[in-house]
């Protein structure tokens, strides 16, 4: 697997498509930290790290609207890729969906939101866009 954080976005993306409510994923920092970011922000109900081999993979719990049974998380889209990385500085920060969705940016102090890096004036590699 030559791109890990795409791996993770697809499995997400499949388990919404196909309406399962438990997606497991192989584990990593990166991933732990992009999870903790869509629980923060409100895109999934709920998470667990399951320390299980070497790896040990995330148990994500989607979150779907109970009248209309529509996912909390209408797109996932990976911006940098292993082939071509994203940066930006905090004068360049992206806003998706005007504002209403969040960017998951990977800098020096962390992985955050483009929302928290703009307050901190930070810039770094734009993983993905989620709205």
């Amino acid at each position: 697997m030559t791109d890990p954080i795409a791996d993770y976005l697809t499995r997400l993306r499949n388990a919404i498509k196909a309406g399962h409510r438990v997606v497991e994923i192989p584990a990593s920092n990166l991933k732990k930290e992009i999870t903790r970011i869509l629980f923060e922000k409100g895109y999934i109900l709920s998470y667990k790290f399951v320390e299980d081999g070497p790896q040990g993979t995330i148990k994500v719990a989607l979150k779907y609207d109970p009248v209309n049974k529509v996912n909390a998380i209408k797109s996932l889209q990976r911006v940098s890729t292993p082939g071509l990385r994203k940066y930006v500085g905090y004068r360049d920060m992206p806003r998706v969906l005007n504002g209403l969705g969040i960017a998951i940016l990977s800098t020096s102090k962390g992985v955050m939101t483009n929302k928290e890096a703009l307050g901190q004036k930070l810039g770094g590699e734009v993983i993905c866009y989620v709205y």
